[in-house]
């Protein structure tokens, strides 16, 4: 590990000035937030990460879950994944984040996690994460050794020919489908982005991953409310029960009534280059009767635009079987 200067923002707005001091706010900042550390550190000690000054916000009264004005809840940024997968606001409320977040790391990682880490979680593409490989994500122009190496666990969905690497995280695929919103503090004031403009699709600059800017700081995330009768839930597939990333998962948001589908959101993680949502999948579902049939070729349409490697085709039919499940769990009797 490189050497760096550790700092201590005396305020939110200290913070964002110290982190607009960094030429970028993407791969290669000169400066970094830290609260848990969990993806920070091991990056840095992989010299993937190697930023000139550390900036501690830990403490910075951002750890708070509170209701939300219009009705729904306000998550701060350095809440930890354990606190707020148990919160019982979340359990019944949002079920589906609660699942999500129990479903990731292991149980002393989800100790320290916190939210917009989550959030800003880098790829687990082993290719990344060694520097004797080509990445572009990781230095730009260098190639890209994942496209015809060991892809098993990457991306089929969103993918570009110069990055082929999957989101890892559990949290933002239950936050796409919950509608989440981003507020971020910077150099010239607040502002809001959605949990779908957040992560952007690597085309030909994968090493820009959010609209982040320099001094940008995730302050917290909002949740909408719920209409009454949704039901929420998350199903991840994996090699292994604990401690492992998803090879697909299905995060779901269903209303029924009468039989018919009042309102659908289907969010995909382990298949794609960001938290994904199957708009058309949605669109095949919504206003219709919800039996089987119907589930199944909207699961099928969801992954109609994959663009599967060697290693990793098996992941179109996993993910297909993945949203008829999850839909399943989550309608209950209400499948016809």
């Amino acid at each position: 590990m490189r050497q760096f200067e550790l700092r201590r923002a005396s305020s939110i707005e200290d913070a964002v000035l110290l982190g607009a001091s960094s030429p970028t706010a993407q791969q290669g900042a000169a400066v970094r937030y830290l609260a848990g550390g969990t993806t920070l550190l091991d990056l840095m000690k992989l010299d993937i990460e190697h930023p000139a000054h550390v900036v501690q916000i830990g403490h910075l009264g951002l750890d708070r879950i509170e209701a939300a004005p219009d009705g729904g809840l306000s998550i701060g940024a350095t809440v930890r994944n354990s606190d707020l997968a148990h919160d019982e606001r979340v359990r019944h409320g949002y079920a589906v984040l609660s699942e999500a977040l129990l479903s990731g790391a292991s149980g002393q990682l989800r100790n320290m996690a916190t939210t917009a880490g989550n959030l800003l979680q880098r790829t687990r593409c082993v290719y990344f994460r060694d520097t004797a490989m080509a990445c572009n994500k990781r230095e730009p122009g260098s190639g890209c050794d994942a496209m015809d190496g060991f892809n098993r666990n990457l991306a089929l969905l969103g993918t570009s020919e110069h990055c082929i690497a999957s989101n890892p995280s559990d949290m933002n695929v239950a936050l796409v489908v919950l509608d989440a919103r981003i507020h971020i503090a910077g150099l010239h004031g607040g502002r809001q982005v959605t949990i779908a403009n957040f992560h952007l699709l690597p085309r030909d600059t994968p090493h820009i991953e959010t609209p982040l800017v320099p001094g940008d700081l995730v302050t917290h995330v909002t949740l909408p409310p719920l209409a009454e009768g949704t039901r929420t839930g998350y199903l991840k597939l994996r090699d292994r029960a604990s401690y492992e990333f998803a090879l697909a998962s299905c995060a779901v948001l269903l209303r029924v009534s009468g039989g018919i589908v009042e309102q659908v959101r289907i969010g995909l993680g382990g298949v794609a280059t960001r938290p994904w949502r199957a708009v058309v999948s949605e669109h095949m579902l919504a206003g219709q009767p919800l039996t089987l049939a119907n589930v199944e070729a909207a699961a099928a349409a969801a992954l109609r635009d994959a663009r599967p490697r060697e290693g990793n085709a098996f992941k179109i039919e996993l993910a297909r079987r993945c949203i008829v499940q999850a839909i399943r769990n989550v309608a209950g009797e209400a499948l016809q």
